[in-house]
């Protein structure tokens, strides 16, 4: 058994914090917000986030942080939305002793420093070693014990077996892996390409669209991966193809419900203020655009949805200009011998 802390108690932290004390280990789950610890405190329950999940009574909810990283705990699990992840790990920083194992689960790249989450917990907690988990998996799912695979990603494989052994069991299945950036990347821009996906569905799009908008949107995500230095078979696994499709096609999902809406003529703050959590693809929708231009790499989907999120274009319009590109190789490395 391991003494395991939660610092973010919105749906996926509470869904992983119940898994993990199902398999038995000793669980605090940290928030920030009053009015979360009291919710689960008194209902143990996260009724507008995970109706009808109760949480064992081994999890322990708290509000304060010393109490909920100090006295010899074994994991430190990252749970905050990704906005909120630098000021965090800047709070939590003195409390955080040499050699903690820390696990980032949230996703997203910093729009100004266009660090992956994990960066920036290192940067910030030095002192700590940084894993991640990532790929498809809506907390609303896993807290009721669908069977649900993912990924971890760690600089160390000790360190990656430990998480393996810690999260897995017989309905949450854990693959390891050392490529920690491909991970991030891949889970963090596959909700700018999400985003898009629910615009075509509000625009009253077909399969054929959405397929192909998957298809290439992988292909954008493979293309930045690669420049930056990640292995390119990283986004054909779970973290990549996998975390890509259940958040185009899932009413799960945050990012393609906020699009759906902007399809459907929603202004981005509005469709936003809707769904009522955090869009994680808004926030990496520009850090994803500056990424392909500081690495020469095309993303003419990320684009896309740049200009309607940002620069008021209409979504029929972007669609427009998508089909209408020049016409190109699907892999311009393939040719044909003459």
């Amino acid at each position: 058994m391991s003494e395991i802390s939660f610092l973010g108690a919105g749906s996926w932290g509470t869904a992983l914090a119940i898994l993990l004390a199902k398999n038995g280990h000793k669980v605090t789950l940290w928030s920030k917000v009053e009015e979360e610890v009291k919710l689960l405190s008194e209902n143990r329950e996260h009724i507008h986030r995970l109706p009808g999940v109760k949480l064992p009574s081994s999890i322990t909810v708290t509000g304060d942080l010393k109490q909920a990283v100090q006295g010899g705990k074994d994991l430190i699990v990252f749970s905050v939305a990704s906005p909120y992840v630098r000021a965090t790990a800047q709070e939590v920083s003195a409390l955080i002793s040499p050699g903690k194992r820390i696990v980032n689960v949230a996703k997203g790249i910093e729009e100004d420093t266009l660090m992956t989450l994990c960066d920036i917990i290192r940067e910030e907690i030095p002192q700590a070693d940084v894993a991640v988990l990532s790929g498809p998996s809506h907390a609303e799912e896993v807290s009721m014990g669908v069977p649900t695979t993912v990924v971890v990603g760690a600089g160390n494989k000790e360190f990656a077996l430990f998480l393996q052994e810690t999260f897995m069991n017989d309905r949450f299945r854990v693959y390891t892996s050392p490529d920690v950036l491909g991970i991030e990347l891949g889970g963090s821009i596959k909700n700018v390409i999400a985003l898009a996906a629910g615009v075509c569905d509000g625009l009253g799009c077909g399969d054929n669209t959405k397929a192909a908008l998957i298809t290439r949107g992988i292909t954008e995500i493979t293309r930045l991966g690669k420049a930056m230095g990640a292995k390119e078979e990283t986004f054909a696994g779970l973290s990549g193809i996998g975390d890509l499709i259940v958040t185009c096609t899932s009413t799960h999902s945050r990012n393609h419900n906020a699009g759906y809406l902007i399809g459907q003529g929603y202004t981005m703050q509005a469709a936003m203020d809707e769904v009522k959590q955090v869009v994680e693809g808004v926030y990496s929708a520009k850090a994803a655009k500056k990424l392909a231009e500081k690495y020469q790499v095309s993303m003419p989907i990320v684009e896309g949805v740049n200009k309607v999120l940002f620069e008021g274009l209409s979504a029929e319009t972007v669609m427009g200009l998508l089909l209408t590109r020049d016409r190109c190789n699907e892999y311009p490395d393939q040719g044909w011998n003459e």
